[in-house]
């Protein structure tokens, strides 16, 4: 990297730094959880599923047109890896859909209401032997070559994608001077249950009529979702982890449902991983206002709000101390306002969201593939003009994060054959046990966190 993008980098990041920990700083922040990157370039929906290198000349050419970026994010899906299994959960554009036309998530009940002792006893079994079959339609004859092929294509696919996002994000770093808006995500412990394995239709009975397994569900998720969360998170701990919020909000769940089952094991699964060291990013999808209190039982500091359909200047009032806030510029203008609109929102959030710091200033949901050019224009220029706080003070990048070590949960089952099974069946080592050792519980790892990413 020359020294004029190493110094640009450091100080994208060193300002998106100070604001999630509510520190002074230049200006407001401006970043993007956004489609239209992957569409401004002019490739249409297929091939950005489809075509990894075109993905990444888009994300590169939308870095370069944008300067002004401090972070951005493209959330996609990669068509080869799914279609080498046959991945139900999705349907893809030029595959399913027109090629011009997003993404869409499919909504099944994958696991069934008598499945929750199988998923907290043996979730390796309960993966191997229930979901996948139904989530693959590769894996339906299990056991069959079609199905061991699957599988090694799935793995083999999934190692490649990784390479191609390495690769791609050091080309963002080095090429542009552009660090990521996160790196890692991961799920709420309900969301897990009530959104991609029993659904919104089956987890709404099972609160009512099983409540307990609900609830041990989503206790043995935690250590699960915070070993697999690690395991893709940035190991020097600069990047916050992301974690979009769906089936918390209101209307989904009460109050006093919130509390009893959604926020417990979330609260947990936030700790462990600012324990870790982390610092997290939370999409409020929907309407939060009845919940973000809760907020205030994590550090200060270590926690950003993106604010969907509810009030951002409350949540300035309300926790704009506690934590910093993200979007604030209503989707609707960019596909239907003017660039005068985007303009006097703007204004009004560096005014008064913006005051003090703490804010990320973004679209309220990911900035839509249908916005207007001239008004997408109109919120760089705007922000430029009145997010300024001093041009004396300079934010610092915060050094890398000593290793705090892992996080004090109780150890989860990563791996499908530990390594004491493995020795056993050697019969002993004759050399040095943990150059064996090692490799295989590497191995073992990425392999038990490839089974959970199809959940």
């Amino acid at each position: 990297m020359s020294e004029a993008m190493q110094k640009l980098f450091e100080e994208r990041l060193a300002r998106h730094q100070a604001a999630v920990a509510l520190e002074p700083h230049d200006r407001v922040p401006l970043v993007a959880y956004a489609d239209y990157p992957l569409v401004y370039s002019g490739y249409s929906e297929q091939e950005i599923t489809y075509d990894m290198d075109k993905l990444s000349d888009a994300l590169i050419k939308f870095a370069q047109d944008f300067p002004e970026f401090d972070a951005f994010a493209s959330y996609h899906r990669c068509g080869p890896l799914e279609d080498a299994v046959g991945f139900r959960h999705y349907k893809l554009p030029g595959r399913d859909l027109p090629p011009d036309v997003q993404f869409q998530y499919v909504e099944q009940e994958w696991m069934k209401a008598d499945e929750y002792d199988l998923l907290i006893n043996d979730p390796v079994e309960f993966l191997m032997g229930r979901l996948l079959p139904r989530l693959f339609s590769e894996f339906e004859e299990r056991g069959s070559t079609r199905s061991y092929i699957a599988f090694l294509k799935g793995g083999m696919a999934f190692m490649m994608l990784r390479a191609q996002l390495r690769q791609l994000a050091t080309r963002l770093e080095t090429e542009c001077g552009m660090p990521p808006l996160y790196a890692g995500h991961t799920w709420a412990p309900f969301d897990k249950l009530a959104e991609r394995l029993r659904s919104l239709r089956g987890i709404m009975p099972d609160i009512h009529r099983q409540p307990e397994k609900v609830l041990a569900a989503c206790e043995a998720l935690v250590p699960i979702l915070v070993d697999n969360t690690l395991a893709e998170a940035d190991p020097l701990r600069r990047y916050p982890i992301f974690i979009p919020l769906h089936r918390g909000c209101t209307p989904f769940l009460s109050p006093k449902q919130f509390d009893t089952f959604y926020w417990p094991s979330l609260k947990k699964e936030l700790l462990l991983l600012i324990e870790a060291g982390y610092t997290v990013r939370l999409f409020l999808e929907g309407d939060w206002t009845a919940h973000w209190h809760h907020m205030r039982e994590l550090p200060r500091g270590k926690v950003i709000c993106h604010i969907d359909k509810a009030d951002i200047f409350r949540a300035k009032v309300e926790i704009g101390d506690w934590v910093c806030l993200a979007g604030g510029v209503p989707d609707v203008l960019f596909i239907l306002g003017t660039p005068d609109e985007i303009r006097a929102r703007v204004r009004e959030l560096c005014q008064r969201v913006g005051q003090g710091g703490g804010f990320l200033i973004d679209c309220n949901t990911p900035v839509p593939s249908l916005t207007k050019p001239e008004n997408f224009r109109a919120f760089v220029d705007a922000v430029l003009e009145y997010g300024r706080y001093s041009d004396v003070v300079k934010p610092r990048l915060k050094p890398v994060a000593a290793s705090p070590g892992a996080p004090h949960v109780a150890p989860p089952v990563a791996m499908v054959t530990p390594w004491e099974v493995k020795l056993r069946e050697l019969g002993g080592i004759t050399g040095d046990e943990a150059l064996i050792r090692t490799p295989w519980e590497n191995l073992e790892r990425m392999a038990y966190h490839w089974l959970w990413l199809w959940t």
